[in-house]
């Protein structure tokens, strides 16, 4: 697991709907995934489950035959909220007291050496 795979996992909206509903439900299985999301099949559920599985955002357990699925709240989506957290916390502070927390990519040359001073 590393933030590349994170990050790639998180490039889906499918993926990133499958987290938001296992963040407000806790388990359920790729089936109740479908059904609770619009226009993804089951199978296309299972192949994002996989890859959020594989970037440890997503944890599985087995009962009996059924699989369910849930937050990997000690794995790596603890690590990418800790980082986002981190991130918001600087431009915050940043923001109060007055430094730029990201500089805009279309600014000018000239612009841009003005800012710098």
């Amino acid at each position: 697991m590393d933030a590349d795979s994170v990050f790639d996992s998180l490039s889906s909206s499918v993926r990133r709907d499958i987290l938001t509903f296992l963040s407000t439900h806790g388990d359920a299985s790729a089936g109740e995934i479908a059904d609770a999301i619009s226009d993804v099949g089951r199978t296309a559920v299972s192949t994002h489950l996989r890859i959020l599985r594989s970037s440890g955002l997503v944890s599985e357990r087995r009962a009996g035959r059924q699989r369910f699925y849930s937050l990997d709240r000690e794995g790596s989506a603890m690590i990418a909220v800790g980082y986002f957290q981190s991130l918001m916390r600087n431009a915050l502070e940043d923001a109060e007291s007055g430094k730029a927390a990201v500089t805009p990519v279309s600014a000018s040359p000239a612009s841009r050496a003005r800012r710098a001073g």
